[in-house]
């Protein structure tokens, strides 16, 4: 039986970063430069008024106050997205808005609210001059060309992940498209006589199949793309039959089948139509963990992870191998979650020397974080999985995580109580 770590590493081993794509910048959130992007011209293109007020001469209004304002003849306005028609001269001043380019001769701009604009308005006095009450040193309230983005400078990397800040900057740049690395395609298929998809009509004795969706949801949470094969009975020609299907995808996930039983026959699927790297690791829940790979088109080797029926079984063993897979392809590494290091609220037995993923939800009180177990852990109760935030690892050769230990939890959601 392989421990988690010598599990991952086989599995990881057989993947490497998929090809690039070129994609809308607004559908390529989350995925991962796969070229370096430079500036194409300054950003701002030119020196433009960080606030709404009057642009100046600095040596126009040195040593103003409001008790000996500086009055200029007011000769102009200029607007964001218009360039300006007169330059500022001694004496003068140019009204101007918030990204509005600043008119030659000025190198200074005043804010409104530090003039006698509204006064003067109030009392419907002219406008052709204004009082200015401070003084605005060289550069108040001027942004440089260039200050943001310089023409030719590498503004993002090659392997940077696109977040909304990124998509901005591209779309500030004027890039419509990107080079990104595509994301993987997961086909999934459930196995199981009794297993009736959630759309259809119960029956005497069968289950409605949740691991189908819930492997879905995870690997798109993860970045990939799922495909649901459907549910495939319990004998290795059906089995066999919907997994064709699956063959021109980047990896084919099943659930249930890789026990010990007289209807797991997953396996024996993978020793007809492929091989297996393995199928039983020192964990729980999650031990019948099955990896290895199918025959696919143009003698291409498809791997293939089994996971176990039941449906916490199959989440967690889908956190410690599927989701770096997919990571892994997508570009970002193949790392598991964060972790952080909490007090265990309540015992976590081991009596079987394996490692325990034990439910728990985390919070943080008085800077000290805080693990309490979600409820009973039989791998059946998948609301008990809706109620955790984390995985609580109890090592192998730990036969009891005491309450009031330190315990390490692989956080599988940052809720913002914990942060």
């Amino acid at each position: 039986m392989l421990s988690v770590e010598e599990a991952l590493e086989r599995i990881l081993a057989f993947f490497h970063v998929l090809e690039p794509e070129r994609k809308p910048i607004l559908d390529a959130l989350g995925q991962v430069l796969a070229e370096d992007i430079e500036g194409r011209f300054d950003i701002p293109p030119l020196a433009n008024s960080a606030m709404d007020g009057y642009a100046v001469q600095a040596t126009s209004v040195a040593g103003a106050s409001p008790e000996h304002p500086m009055n200029l003849r007011v000769t102009g306005t200029v607007a964001a997205g218009h360039l300006p028609t007169v330059a500022v001269e001694a004496g003068t001043a140019v009204r101007i808005m918030t990204g509005a380019p600043i008119p030659d001769g000025a190198d200074a701009v005043v804010p409104f609210e530090d003039t006698d604009e509204v006064e003067r308005r109030a009392s419907s006095v002219s406008m052709d001059t204004i009082g200015v009450n401070v003084a605005a040193p060289i550069g108040a309230n001027v942004r440089p060309a260039g200050q943001d983005v310089r023409a030719g400078q590498q503004v993002l990397q090659k392997g940077a992940v696109l977040r909304a800040q990124e998509i901005g900057v591209l779309a500030s740049m004027g890039y419509g498209e990107v080079s990104v690395i595509r994301r993987p395609v997961v086909s999934i298929l459930a196995t199981g006589d009794e297993l009736v998809d959630p759309a259809g009509e119960p029956r005497p004795g069968g289950i409605y199949d949740s691991n189908s969706y819930s492997i879905a949801s995870a690997v798109r949470q993860a970045g990939g793309v799922p495909h649901l094969l459907g549910i495939a009975g319990d004998n290795v020609e059906a089995i066999g039959e919907m997994l064709k299907q699956g063959l021109a995808s980047d990896i084919l996930i099943t659930s249930a089948g890789v026990s010990k039983g007289d209807y797991d026959v997953v396996k024996d699927v993978l020793a007809r139509q492929g091989d297996i790297s393995f199928w039983s690791v020192r964990m729980r829940p999650a031990k019948p963990i099955a990896f290895g790979t199918l025959a696919g088109p143009d003698g291409r080797r498809v791997p293939h992870l089994g996971l176990p029926g039941n449906p916490v079984s199959t989440l967690v063993g889908f956190e410690q191998f599927g989701r770096p897979a997919i990571v892994k392809m997508l570009g970002k590494g193949g790392s598991p979650r964060s972790t952080v290091q909490a007090i265990l609220e309540q015992d976590i037995d081991n009596y079987d020397g394996r490692r325990v993923y034990a439910r728990v939800k985390v919070v943080k009180r008085e800077g000290v974080y805080y693990a309490k177990l979600t409820g009973h852990q039989s791998s059946n109760l998948l609301t008990s999985m809706t109620r955790a935030n984390g995985l609580a690892i109890c090592p192998e050769d730990t036969s009891v995580k005491k309450a009031g230990e330190q315990v390490t939890v692989q956080m599988i959601d940052w809720p913002e109580n914990v942060f």
